[in-house]
């Protein structure tokens, strides 16, 4: 008879254990998803050198199933070579895979794909639950066999996230359970809520040890613990990430020390959130709504104790000093600070409007009525809707159901911006001849997933339809841009003919950089392109003055949105992505093309703000 392998977390009489063993989870959050991995083990280092014996992650489904039922587990979403480097380092591992893991995260994890068929997710829905058991059957079992049973540095997996403040489905939760045990997760398992009541009743599950998730809530959660669990806070928030045309948040190192030296005070275990926050790389930054869309910003530096390019601080060091005394030899030592590219400035050439780029894309599908993202299978990104409409003197034109954001434009002449928060509606521009007639373009874009709330898993694109007054416009025609096919697919630039391909093979782009034929007349808006020529690829921080709202490549990568409202004025670009010689930066800005790229020595957040979670 086989005996069931034993778990190497236990708890009882309100301890936790390790092999039998009285222990403190002294544990910090890392995602692999939002760092280069040729630094993931520099990262890991840095963690352990703070004190650190455990690392938590997640693991965000939508990374790893773009496409329904294609997997990826290789180069950049190979969480497997990231635990396993943990363990090399000395560190235990929290997973936290649930179907759901928030983070600030597009569509909190959960694939598009799926979002557009249910909209009753984190339920026991039958939909919901096929796609999560048919995505369990191939990412629990790799779990397992990193599990410590095993020999791997597995320790705690966690069920759900935060459910208790979103849902009460009993039967979801179960079901997530018993679907982790039956493929083969013996070690501890977890839930993690805030602290009232009502969020750890409806959060809860039998055979889950549960968890707390605050940034100074030590006092409530003693109170709400079960009397015979440890008090274990699986998200302290020592600080806070950022909304576009917000403040940069920040927490001081004493306000964050106050809350851990309390916690620790108190008997308990901590992971601090974050401990080291990386980059919302492509554009897989999600969103909040309170009342409004909040899109998260490309950094998820979290004024986090380690910096988004590794950078060490006065909260690094003052969680080493009181990590320190739980380890019974010395801590490793402090890394070396992280290289960075000297300041450098290049200019951005135009090589052609955003109707231009617009041109270039094939056509995606046609409909009588426009279609969602979700209907032309579009991740995220931006997408032209086009009809052609006639129209009597002193129309308006109108767009219900828009998400997010809109450039309108008649035969190429550009008329203005939509916003879903903001104005849905403008006047088309009178001419002589009555009806009016002409080719309407729209290019939507997408401005991050919600992935916290009510709003959860909502569509994206123009979801109902566009008036001409009263009369909807009939007769569409869609591209979906940037194109995730490869660059050569589109027509080449001259100048850059030739020239390799900038991911490297373990890497897979978020999506290649658009590239057409240069105009004579420099555009406002549109594609542009600035080249460097670097000696010792090394950290850079990229900067765009003049620039409106643009997507940004390096060497064909994706790095992220760059917006004037700010607050954050600079993109992390990892030593990786660069290469000695010849590099190229690319901008598709829909509102205003920069003058240059500048490589700056430092980075900018734009101005600052205390701020602290409860």
């Amino acid at each position: 008879m086989t005996q069931t392998p034993s778990p190497a977390l236990t708890y009882g009489d309100g301890e936790l254990r390790r092999h039998g063993r009285p222990f403190r989870m002294l544990s910090g959050a890392v995602h692999y998803f939002r760092i280069h991995p040729d630094q993931w083990e520099d990262r890991l280092r840095r963690l352990a050198a703070m004190g650190a014996n455990t690392v938590d992650t997640y693991i965000p489904w939508n990374f790893h199933e773009r496409v329904e039922g294609r997997f990826d587990f290789d180069g950049w979403c190979d969480a497997e070579r990231f635990i396993r480097l943990a363990g090399e380092i000395g560190l235990d591992v929290f997973v936290r895979p649930s179907p759901y893991i928030c983070a600030e995260w597009s569509n909190g994890g959960i694939p598009f794909w799926l979002s557009g068929r249910t909209r009753a997710l984190r339920t026991s829905d039958e939909v919901f639950l096929a796609a999560v058991d048919a995505w369990y059957d191939e990412l629990i079992p790799r779990l397992a066999a990193l599990q410590a049973a095993h020999g791997g540095p597995i320790t705690a997996v966690q069920i759900e996230n935060e459910y208790g403040s979103f849902g009460s489905d009993r039967d979801y939760l179960e079901h997530l359970r018993d679907g982790l045990r039956s493929r083969g997760i013996v070690e501890l398992l977890t839930t993690a809520d805030g602290t009232t009541a009502d969020m750890v009743v409806n959060g809860s599950v039998d055979g889950a040890m549960g968890s707390f998730t605050f940034g100074t809530g030590v006092a409530a959660a003693a109170a709400l613990r079960k009397p015979d669990e440890p008090l274990l806070c699986a998200e302290l928030w020592g600080g806070w990430f950022d909304h576009w045309g917000e403040q940069h948040h920040v927490r001081s190192a004493q306000s964050m020390i106050g809350t851990v030296e309390e916690l620790l005070a108190e008997g308990g275990s901590v992971s601090l959130y974050m401990a080291h926050g990386g980059t919302n790389f492509g554009l897989w930054a999600g969103a909040n709504h309170d009342g409004r869309l909040q899109p998260t910003i490309t950094s998820y530096d979290s004024d986090a104790p380690i910096g988004e390019d590794g950078t060490l601080n006065d909260k690094f060091r003052a969680l080493r000093a009181v990590f320190a005394p739980f380890h019974d030899a010395d801590l490793p030592p402090v890394p070396d600070p992280p290289r960075r590219q000297p300041a450098a400035s290049a200019p951005l050439t135009p090589r052609g409007s955003l109707l231009d780029v617009v041109r270039a894309m094939p056509v995606t599908a046609t409909a009588p009525m426009p279609l969602t993202f979700e209907g032309l299978a579009a991740e995220d990104g931006l997408v032209a809707y086009e009809a052609r409409i006639s129209f009597p003197p002193g129309a308006e034109l109108s767009v219900d159901g828009l998400h997010d954001r809109a450039v309108v434009f008649l035969d190429g002449e550009r008329l203005g911006v939509l916003e879903r928060d903001g104005e849905l509606s403008l006047a088309l521009p009178s001419r002589e001849e009555t009806p009016v007639s002409g080719l309407l373009t729209l290019v939507v874009e997408s401005q991050g997933r919600v992935n916290y709330g009510a709003h959860l898993g909502e569509h994206k694109g123009i979801l109902t339809g566009v008036r001409i007054g009263r009369r909807f416009a009939h007769g569409w025609t869609h591209r979906v841009l940037p194109l995730t096919a490869p660059a050569d697919s589109l027509v080449e630039d001259e100048a850059l003919a030739g020239q390799p391909e900038a991911a490297a093979s373990s890497i897979q782009p978020e999506t290649s950089a658009p590239s057409i034929q240069p105009e004579a007349a420099a555009p406002s808006d549109g594609l542009a392109v600035a080249v460097f020529d670097i000696a010792d690829p090394a950290d850079a921080w990229l900067a765009f003055p003049g620039g409106g709202n643009g997507l940004v490549w390096l060497n064909g990568f994706l790095l992220g949105r760059n917006r004037a409202v700010g607050p954050q004025v600079t993109l992390y670009a990892p030593g990786p992505l660069w290469r000695a010689g010849r590099n190229e930066v690319r901008v598709l800005d829909t509102d205003a093309i920069g003058s240059a790229v500048e490589i700056r020595e430092e980075p900018d957040f734009g101005p600052r703000e205390e701020f602290i979670g409860v």
